[in-house]
């Protein structure tokens, strides 16, 4: 596979990520590195929003809870972005959390 489609396949689910971080150790890129690692801060601030949201949600009333229930797409919106920065061979960072998880997780780079 071409180092952007492993790029890609790390930030579709954790097991995406999985079979991307193994399957390409032989032909690992600063792509696909970088791709890695904005793919894992993607999937720890998707847990946080998960559970800061539900937290949210549980205390409100009814009718402002599905209104901002809707809240819990972000991550896939970052996700797609992600995606397309990967497809796009651009190292970008995600939008609004991107630059947090930039040289974050070294150990991605063995």
């Amino acid at each position: 596979m071409k180092t952007n489609q492993w790029a890609m396949i790390a930030y579709i689910t954790l097991i995406g990520w999985i079979v991307a971080y193994v399957k390409s150790k032989d032909e690992r890129s600063t792509l696909v590195n970088y791709h890695l690692e904005q793919a894992l801060g993607l999937v720890i601030a998707s847990i946080v929003w998960s559970a800061a949201l539900g937290v949210v949600i549980a205390v409100l009333p009814a009718a402002l809870a599905g209104i901002i229930s809707f809240a819990g797409l972000l991550p896939l919106v970052f996700m797609i972005f992600g995606i397309i920065n990967a497809s796009n061979n651009v190292q970008q960072p995600i939008p609004v959390i991107g630059k947090m998880f930039e040289n974050r997780f070294v150990f991605l780079r063995d």
